[in-house]
């Protein structure tokens, strides 16, 4: 009796069963705890919610309480521009600043392992409950007069002007670098994770390849250009994808606290769900166009 043929299977289809594998811990996830809540809300934005004496009741409304966020409520359609415009301003700053920092971080110099933790630093200390506290403490440094509002870090605002001034760069690039730098901190702080990914991006670069582009003569631009940036575009797309997220849900986003503050006071829980969809597919239109476009500009290295 012939032993059975063992299974064969090809490169392609042993890749594709480890992603499906890889993404098999958030997929039993999301079904076991989050499927159920997210098919309430849906039902929770097409009705109205009363609460009453054994529990709550809901009464159909259709697309009312969609029709009230958008067309009713003057605030909501407002702040949902407002941060669409923060998201295109902060999001390319956040980028460039984690991936040069990654560039800095990659060279060889003494305590390179201290100044990569001093870099995370920002990520531990972004979380909700350090920066309310790390808020308040500022605000109450600033009406007592402790703390110069015109001061960034080490320099004043009025410097960093002036130096920039001397760079003669173009008048809209200069206006955006001198508002990026007024939210330096924040920047900072919502790099620390899209600067571990470019960081290790840079050390999976084999040192073959700026081998032979030295002999061939390149320069440190077009290696830069012709080796670095390419061979980092699937990470650049992954960055760009997590930094807009990250954006969305930041707990200092305004648009976030206006939905919470909409729940249970306000127009009501029916119209913070509706209101809630309604960025929640905003958020997945701005993914899909991002990532529709940059996935054109991506670089695999077979």
């Amino acid at each position: 009796m012939k032993n059975p043929k063992k299974l064969r299977l090809s490169l392609r289809r042993r890749e594709e069963l480890l992603g499906y594998l890889f993404t098999l811990p958030f997929t039993v996830g999301f079904v076991l705890m989050f499927l159920y809540p997210f098919i309430q809300s849906i039902i929770f934005s097409l009705s109205h919610l009363e609460i009453s004496a054994t529990g709550y009741n809901l009464l159909s409304v259709g697309l009312k309480n969609y029709h009230q966020a958008l067309f009713i409520n003057a605030d909501y359609p407002r702040h949902l521009f407002e941060t669409v415009v923060a998201m295109v301003r902060d999001v390319p700053l956040i980028l460039i600043f984690s991936f040069f920092a990654a560039i800095l971080l990659n060279q060889k110099f003494r305590g390179r392992l201290l100044a990569r933790v001093i870099f995370f630093l920002p990520v531990i200390l972004g979380a909700d409950i350090i920066l309310q506290m790390e808020s308040a403490d500022y605000m109450t440094a600033l009406l007592d007069g402790t703390v110069d509002q015109q001061m960034l870090g080490f320099v004043s605002r009025g410097e960093l002007r002036e130096l920039l001034m001397h760079l003669k760069l173009p008048d809209v690039l200069l206006l955006y670098i001198i508002q990026g730098s007024e939210r330096l901190a924040e920047i900072i702080r919502a790099s620390g994770i899209q600067i571990l990914i470019f960081l290790a991006g840079l050390q999976s670069i084999p040192d073959s390849l700026y081998e032979v582009a030295e002999i061939e003569g390149a320069t440190g631009w077009e290696k830069f250009w012709k080796i670095t940036l390419p061979l980092l575009s699937p990470l650049i797309l992954t960055c760009v994808i997590y930094s807009i997220v990250d954006f969305f849900t930041s707990p200092t986003n305004p648009l976030v606290a206006f939905i919470d503050s909409h729940a249970f006071g306000g127009a009501g829980y029916g119209v913070s769900m509706a209101m809630s969809w309604v960025y929640f597919l905003l958020v997945a239109v701005v993914l899909g166009v991002v990532g529709a476009i940059l996935s054109r500009r991506v670089f695999y290295m077979d």
